[in-house]
Formats: C-alpha cells, sequence, structure tokens
C-alpha cells in the first residue's frame, strides 16, 4: 500500500513588514501582473442537485465571472507554471470569506488567510489575487475563513498548473472528491458532533465525485488518462484503488513522483492530491473504476467508460513530468523544530467572527488554537531566510493528522513507520504514533500557516503558524 507522505492575528505594521519582506525576495507581483485580465471568480449561495432525489439548499459554490449557474462544481482553474496569473474575488455571500491557493508557494500577501495575510473580503466586496506560480501541478484553493462551513457546502475547487513541457495524454480527467453532511430531506445537517470532533472527525452521509454520485467520464479505448484526484472533503481519508484497469502513480501533492509507481491501494487525505495515469480498457464500453476501499466495503467514487477503437497505448510509455525547482534542503545544518501533535485539556475555545467551533480538543507542542482568531499569538518558530528546519513531527494521537504548511513544502526525511521516499509535498499524512522528519527550506518570507487539514482538528485547536524573516 502506498502512502501520501508527503495563531494567526498580527499587528497591522507587522503584516506589512512581512509584505515587503516577500517583495524583496519573491518579486512576483511585479508591473507585469497588473497587465493581465483576471479570471472573475465569485462566491455564491445557489441550490444543487447531490443525493439524487431533491435540491439541496444554501450550497455554497464558485463561478466564473457571474457564469451559468447551472454549472455544478467550482470551476477548474488553470494557469501555467511561471506565467502571471490573476484572479478577482467576488464575495457575493452573505458572511466574509477569502481564497487561499493551497499548495502555491507565492507571495504572503496572496496567501488568503484573514488577519494573518489579509483583511476578510465582506459581502460585496472584492480582492484581487495576482501571483505567478513557480510549481505545475495540481492545486486547489478554498476559503480560510468560517473554513468547516464554507468548505463544508462546497466552496473549494481545483487549481491546475501546467508545464508545457509535461507529456501529452489522450485525455485528462479531474475528479474532486467530497462528502456532504445531509439528511434524509437532501438538506444540510450539523456540520460536525463535538463527540466526533475530539476523535477523526464528522464523516458526511453523501459522498461524491465532482458533486454527483459515481458520475462516468469518457476516454479513449485503449488510450493514456491523466486523472487528477483532490480531496476536497473536510474530514474522510480516501484509500483508492482502481478496478478494471492499470495504473500508475506520476505526482503527489503536484510534485513529480521520483519513480513512477504502480497503482496498487493509495491513501490520500483531506488537502491531498493524486496524479494518476490510467490505461484504458481496450474494447468500447468497458470500464474502470475508481474505488474507495475506507473503511471495509467498497464504494466506487467514479468510473471511465473505454470510447472507440483502441489506441493500443502502453503505461510503460509515459515520459517523467517536468520536475518542478527542488528543495534543496541542507540537512546536515538543519535547525530542529519540534511539533508535537496532541489532544489538550485546555478550556473551550473563544468564539470569533470567522467561525471558532467553541471548543479546544486538539494541539500543537500543547497550545491549542482555533486559528481565525482575534487573539494575538506568537509564532511557533521564527525561520531564517535561506535557512534548513528539520519539523521533528511526532503524533501521540490515535487518529491520523494531515498536516499542511502554507508557502512552503516539506522533503520527507524519515519516518518511524519504515523507509520513506524523499517526496516533496505541501501536506502529510501523520499516522497515529508516527514520528516523521519533514525538512523545510525557508525560501518564503511571512507569516505561514500551519494546520492539520481534518477541519475540525484545525478549528479546535491543531493549527500554528511560523515566520520567515
Amino acid at each position: 500500500m502506498a502512502l501520501l507522505t508527503r495563531r494567526n492575528i498580527l499587528k497591522a505594521s507587522a503584516v506589512a513588514g512581512a509584505y515587503a519582506s516577500g517583495m524583496a525576495f519573491l518579486p512576483r507581483l511585479t508591473n507585469a501582473l497588473a497587465a493581465v485580465d483576471p479570471v472573475g471568480l465569485e462566491a455564491y449561495r445557489r441550490s444543487a442537485m447531490i443525493d439524487g432525489k431533491a435540491a439541496t439548499e444554501g450550497v455554497m459554490s464558485y463561478r466564473m465571472g457571474g457564469g451559468d449557474v447551472a454549472d455544478t462544481t467550482p470551476p477548474v482553474l488553470r494557469a501555467r507554471r511561471g506565467e502571471p496569473f490573476a484572479a478577482r474575488f467576488l464575495n457575493n455571500l452573505d458572511e466574509p470569506s477569502t481564497v487561499h491557493w493551497h499548495g502555491l508557494r507565492i507571495d504572503n500577501a496572496m496567501d488568503g488567510v484573514p488577519f494573518l495575510t489579509q483583511p476578510y473580503v465582506y459581502p460585496g466586496d472584492s480582492f484581487d489575487y495576482t501571483f505567478t506560480p513557480p510549481d505545475a501541478g495540481t492545486y486547489w484553493y478554498h476559503p480560510h475563513c468560517n473554513t468547516l462551513e464554507q468548505m463544508g457546502r462546497g466552496l473549494a475547487g481545483m487549481l491546475i498548473v501546467e508545464d508545457p513541457d509535461d507529456p501529452v495524454f489522450d485525455a485528462e480527467v479531474a475528479i474532486n472528491l467530497r462528502d456532504w453532511r445531509l439528511g434524509g430531506n437532501s438538506q444540510f445537517i450539523e456540520q460536525f458532533k463535538a463527540r466526533d470532533a475530539a476523535k477523526g472527525g464528522t464523516f458526511g452521509t453523501v459522498r461524491t465525485a465532482n458533486w454527483q454520485l459515481e458520475p462516468s467520464y469518457d476516454a479513449p479505448a485503449g488510450g493514456l488518462v491523466r486523472l487528477r484526484i483532490l480531496v476536497s472533503d473536510v474530514t474522510r481519508i480516501f484509500n483508492l484503488k482502481m478496478v478494471g484497469a492499470d495504473a500508475i502513480i506520476i505526482a503527489i501533492d503536484g510534485q513529480p513522483v521520483p519513480e513512477h509507481t504502480p497503482l496498487d491501494t493509495v491513501v490520500i487525505a483531506p488537502g491531498q492530491r493524486l496524479d494518476l495515469v490510467v490505461r484504458m480498457p481496450d474494447t468500447e464500453g468497458e470500464t474502470a473504476a475508481l474505488e474507495d476501499i475506507r473503511p471495509s466495503t467498497p464504494k466506487i467514487v467514479a468510473r471511465l467508460r473505454s470510447v472507440g477503437s483502441s489506441l493500443k497505448r502502453n503505461l510503460g510509455d509515459v515520459a517523467p513530468l517536468a520536475p518542478n525547482p527542488p528543495v534543496e534542503a541542507d540537512l546536515a545544518n538543519a535547525i530542529p523544530v519540534p511539533l508535537v501533535l496532541s489532544a489538550t485539556a485546555e478550556s473551550a475555545a473563544k468564539d470569533s467572527i470567522c467561525g471558532s467551533l467553541g471548543y479546544s480538543f486538539w494541539a500543537i507542542n500543547k497550545v491549542p488554537y482555533p486559528g481565525d482568531s482575534a487573539d494575538p499569538m506568537d509564532p511557533l518558530v521564527e525561520m531564517k531566510l535561506g535557512k534548513t528546519y528539520m519539523f521533528n513531527l511526532e503524533n501521540v494521537t490515535p487518529h491520523a493528522h494531515p498536516i499542511h504548511i502554507h508557502g512552503m513544502n516539506f522533503k520527507v526525511v524519515s519516518s518511524s513507520k519504515g523507509p520513506v521516499s524523499p517526496l516533496v509535498s505541501d501536506t502529510y499524512l501523520v499516522l497515529p504514533d508516527e514520528k516523521v522528519q519533514l525538512a523545510a527550506v525557508a525560501d518564503n518570507p511571512g507569516n505561514w500557516v500551519l494546520h492539520c487539514h481534518i477541519i475540525e482538528h484545525q478549528k479546535t485547536g491543531m493549527t500554528s503558524y511560523v515566520r520567515v524573516v
């Protein structure tokens, strides 16, 4: 089985200082960006058919430039590595929101975290996000404000950063995997239960791919299909396998893997992404099924159906993806940073406009922090620009935690669970009782959130931030 191992208020002056530092080291906000026509990205409420029974009211979604409300999922945005990208975010919700560009190593001012990097985008207001992505791959965008509610109601879309040097495939399919907390009347029920938030999280009741139940996508028979998979769920960890076709793993969390790996079963957690190449069945009408086998009863999440005469392609012909800029970690001189993931006995968290759940169940280094809070806290660590840091994560809980860092990447060095591949990632799934070493180069100035991407864990204490100066 392959495993995807890959506090936050500042005073205005501190934010301005981090922004200026970021401009000096990462000159990505240039005059050229001002000339780029921005993509219109609107957050709004709508109804949508989710469970196949009746329309669900109060769904939150994105659309491009006031586009057709008949569009089902948030749009798949596309950018190109090394080229300017701009998005004008319009908030037509009835509450504040922001956009975080998950996995992208961009200027801190564009990271989309309220208080830490930008003010709220209030209802009716807009915010211009402008950046040049340095890495190609599969990424995504979502709010960092009232996160459990907004993401739980649908606000999560895919962002694909293309590289012209990547191999050309016969088809490409992007799949956004997520659950919905719906009752028997097809309407939303409470997004979380406190007793579940204190454990592995509160699971949804309706499992979808691209907001559909077991959707099917046509692809050339005998062809090679690039399947881009995102887990945008707030809780569920997927165990995926492909039935009826062979597949290989070519990228994890947007980063090409060192060697193509045949897909058996792979674990992919909230916030993570997986790029596969699927060799389609040769006969028209035959299907390949993407299955989730967690917990014990396999569940088909999506199908690929062969059409046309067989192209008779071979997985062995797949060339490597164009590499992203490497993480040049100085392991011999890495500065250790202890990170203990644990439960907490602290009192209930303070509420905040951005949606604290009112509980503290989890902590990093014995400090619970709900995120999106108006209480200032010091950074977990102050990192010096250009230095290498070794995050020594220890999970002393009986639950897995996908730990995500903004603005930088980890390089996997070691794990107490066994040998590891030197993967590069922005989100690492730390297993129960696992000790793992993740190297990070402080190459991007600013204040960067580090948190568990099981959102209930994030919102009940397993959050902090690091400062790069």
